[in-house]
């Protein structure tokens, strides 16, 4: 059996997560704990005034200071969850979703998994009869990616799996050739898993790569030909522009989330397939090996976590998932009092407080 997002509705629990918005738009997520106090400076707002208030509903502080309380949107909760490696945005994860097609009951699988922000927007698309499979090649990273999707869920789904090792060596052991049905790829040197993917994919199968610069792009593009057993790579990027619209004042927003990464998409050609030659105008396609020098990770540079940071960011994500299982179980509880006919009053225990501020785009 598999797991939905617990409590999606109803009045708040101890457990919850929320999303406390302040009168200028600042965007608080805390996680509810009987007796605790959120603390601003607007004023301090105990949890006990959320808990058992619907979702939607506005709370007053301590200050007399207004704060509407919703439960976070998956997009929310990504944006505030602890991080150990940089997330796919949820621009990008949407049209992950729909340039793959994953699909209800479809076999992914992902590489690398970071913080687990695509993983969640995956899990959620191929639904209980599908399967996610998951690969990170940092153990600390996919610490912080499993906390963050037992957070989200309560339970860690059982549609899921992550391993930790090298795509390239575990995929052929977890996967039989041509069982999958869609790859996603999100990692420095996707070129390098392409055969890979390739042998795992089924006929008509996608392969999607997610990379952030224009020699990655360049590099993964002409991997996917030269290995010719996909068809012609397409590329994209995808930004997003707000607009503020208030009575007549009608504008586009100062800010955009702009450029964040490249998606290219290629599907899975029968064996033995020879793809027909595209005919185009001649444009400049030859590189040399210094060329192909340049664009190596050592080149690109990786971004790298400190140790000390890396070590918060678990510890963030294992303290939310203790406190979603102690909500699940509490709740777990209740409902087999309830089913008896049996009314009991106890007293409700929580950990630590899990805060954190929310980035406004």
């Amino acid at each position: 059996m598999t797991h939905e997002l617990p409590a999606a509705s109803g009045p708040f629990r101890a457990g919850d997560r929320v999303q406390l918005t302040g009168p200028r738009g600042h965007l608080h997520t805390i996680t509810l704990v009987p007796g605790k106090v959120f603390h601003s400076h607007k004023g301090p707002l105990a949890h006990d005034a959320i808990i058992g208030r619907p979702d939607g509903s506005v709370v007053v502080n301590e200050a007399g200071v207004e704060h509407l309380a919703l439960r976070p949107l998956l997009t929310d909760f990504v944006m505030s969850m602890p991080r150990g490696a940089a997330i796919v945005y949820p621009k990008d994860s949407a049209q992950i979703l729909a340039q793959a097609d994953v699909f209800p009951g479809a076999t992914v699988v992902e590489a690398g998994v970071g913080s687990g922000a695509l993983s969640l927007w995956l899990l959620r698309a191929i639904g209980q009869s599908g399967r996610l499979a998951s690969f990170e090649r940092r153990d600390e990273f996919a610490d912080v990616a499993r906390g963050n999707v037992e957070t989200f869920y309560g339970v860690l789904p059982e549609t899921w799996s992550l391993t930790v090792g090298d795509l390239a060596e575990e995929l052929p052991k977890t996967f039989a050739a041509g069982t999958v049905d869609r790859i996603v790829l999100d990692m420095l040197a996707p070129w390098e898993c392409v055969d890979a993917a390739a042998t795992a994919l089924k006929p008509g199968g996608v392969l999607l790569c997610y990379v952030a610069t224009v020699t990655q792009l360049s590099r993964v593009a002409e991997a996917i030909r030269d290995s010719a057993a996909f068809t012609h790579p397409l590329s994209s990027e995808t930004m997003v522009r707000g607009w503020h619209v208030e009575g007549l004042a009608v504008r586009p927003d100062h800010r955009m989330i702009a450029h964040t990464g490249f998606l290219i998409t290629a599907r899975r050609l029968a064996p033995g397939t020879v793809l027909p030659e595209l005919k185009r105008r001649a444009s400049k396609s030859e590189y040399s090996d210094d060329d192909v020098e340049a664009w190596t990770p050592g080149a690109l540079g990786e971004r790298v976590v400190s140790p000390k940071s890396l070590r918060k960011r678990v510890r963030e994500a294992s303290e939310s998932a203790h406190l979603a299982r102690e909500r699940d179980a509490l709740h777990g509880e209740t409902a087999a009092d309830q089913s008896g006919g049996a009314q009991t009053d106890g007293d409700q225990s929580g950990g630590g407080e899990a805060e954190g501020h929310q980035s406004v785009h």
